[in-house]
């Protein structure tokens, strides 16, 4: 799971054993309170940094085994020690909230690709780590279930995001379609963008139904809830279909009434 999709994906959701949901709200909890340093409020890019160096800081303590006065981090420092959680993933996190700071277009997927690698991928790993199931195959398919969820955040949040100057859609393909940074700004859904924003969904789809097979190579609940936030992700690629591209007027979010549609599929699929 990315941290921009828990607005739709809720972490240590009651499909989750309990045993596992404190862990997993402290990882969430690092990585909401360092997210909303890059995006929340009015500070300076130069705060925002120094906010996200300060964890960085933190981070290099638990690693030199020093206690921290801050209640977060000592809580982050058991489940660390307790599940073996690899303190770079944390790094990485950190990394990718720095980088929306100072960087807001993207040359081409591949650079895309790689500010998903840290902004989405570790959170799913870190996951896996909690599971004692991170084999080489599992953290592949997190990493294509974790990146689809991200490209799926970006596209149903086009809008939201250009509000704060930031264009995630590749510029390369933006050129390739047809579609400029204008069409953006006025909302406009000509028959380019409807183009464009089906090609992006047609890849995110790829993407997490290459990664589902991860929901039935976890056991009990734990696969359960995967197969669910698969099954959430599809959902919302379905109503960008749906609206033809244009979330800027039917932004795409999962209802209370969409919740006993991905549990079914979720249990067949």
């Amino acid at each position: 799971m990315s941290v921009g999709h828990y607005e739709n994906f809720p972490v240590a959701s009651v499909l989750l054993p309990a045993a596992f949901r404190y862990p997993v709200s402290v990882i969430y909890r690092f990585a909401r309170t360092a997210d909303d340093f890059a995006d929340e409020g009015d500070l300076p890019a130069a705060e925002r940094l120094a906010q996200l160096d300060a964890y960085r800081q933190e981070l290099g303590q638990l690693k030199a085994g020093a206690g921290s006065q801050q209640p977060l981090f000592v809580e982050l420092g058991q489940i660390v020690h307790q599940y073996s959680l690899p303190l770079q993933l944390f790094h990485d996190l950190l990394d990718a909230f720095a980088q929306d700071v100072v960087k807001s277009r993207y040359a081409d997927y591949a650079e895309l690709g790689d500010y998903c690698r840290r902004s989405a991928n570790p959170v799913g790993r870190l996951l896996l780590y909690v599971f004692s199931a991170a084999t080489e195959q599992n953290l592949r398919h997190s990493d294509a279930i974790c990146t689809s969820l991200q490209l799926i955040n970006f596209w149903q949040d086009v809008e939201i995001d250009w509000r704060k100057d930031r264009v995630y859609l590749p510029q390369n393909e933006m050129q390739r379609f047809g579609v400029s940074e204008r069409e953006i700004a006025s909302g406009e859904v000509s028959g380019s963008w409807r183009a464009l924003m089906r090609f992006q969904v047609q890849r995110a789809r790829a993407l997490m139904i290459s990664g589902a097979p991860l929901g039935r190579a976890l056991p009990g609940r734990i696969g359960l809830e995967i197969r669910t936030i698969v099954q959430g992700g599809l959902r919302i690629l379905e109503k960008i279909d749906k609206a033809q591209g244009d979330v800027y007027h039917h932004r795409p979010v999962l209802r209370a009434y969409d919740w006993p549609v991905l549990i079914a599929r979720a249990m067949i699929n």
